[in-house]
């Protein structure tokens, strides 16, 4: 994870470069922009550290099957939805925050926004359809079942073997172009940036312990 950390390290101060002097003249709920953006970037980083020691803890020791049995699985899930939901949840505070700060006319942002929202959309109804929340949740790390399943060719993973980190994660700098927000922009791009480090640093490594390959390839 020392090159999870670095890369990191350089995402962190590019994100808040990126908003810029966006930040710092507007609210929402009663909350200023700068807090909204900071939770924005905050929980990302939270959730992606939790399942890099969470899993390999469960890869190499099976640490929440020896601890909670049965139930280790469905408390992983606990453990790793709320702050999935909240990452969408806190792109869109950070855009009623500082909506209009992107110079784009209000139009061109609704049909911007819009259109990225479409692929992230349509990427979720092929993630429930075709793979199953379980499945991307992690389940190979706690059951033998899901490493024997084939691989997932229909919906969006037709057009994209990745397609939650490829697609889904468009649907966040669609948030920031309906809100024209650039700091909602910077908040899209930092953790779509930061989704990859994911996949490099922990899922490609277990995918290769789990699999004996990348979990994207044949």
């Amino acid at each position: 994870q020392l090159r999870h950390v670095l890369m990191l390290a350089v995402l962190l101060p590019g994100a808040w470069a990126i908003a810029g002097d966006s930040l710092g003249d507007g609210s929402f709920l009663g909350v200023t922009d700068e807090v909204w953006f900071a939770a924005a970037i905050a929980v990302p980083v939270v959730q992606q550290l939790r399942v890099a020691l969470l899993w390999r803890a469960q890869l190499c020791s099976g640490l929440l099957t020896r601890m909670f049995c049965d139930a280790g699985f469905t408390v992983w899930g606990i453990i790793f939805f709320p702050l999935l939901l909240a990452r969408p949840l806190l792109a869109i505070a950070v855009g009623l925050a500082d909506v209009g700060s992107l110079p784009i006319p209000r139009g061109v942002g609704i049909a911007l926004g819009s259109a990225m929202l479409l692929p992230a959309v349509w990427t979720m109804h092929s993630v429930k359809k075709y793979f199953g929340f379980a499945r991307a949740l992690g389940g190979d790390h706690f059951f033998e079942r899901y490493r024997t399943m084939p691989m997932v060719r229909e919906g969006a993973f037709k057009y994209s073997s990745n397609a939650m980190y490829t697609l889904v994660f468009i649907g966040l700098w669609g948030i920031a172009f309906l809100f024209r927000s650039r700091a909602a922009l910077a908040v899209a791009m930092f953790q779509h940036a930061y989704i990859w480090v994911h996949w490099y640093c922990t899922e490609q490594p277990d995918g290769v312990v789990l699999y004996g390959r990348s979990p994207d390839e044949d």
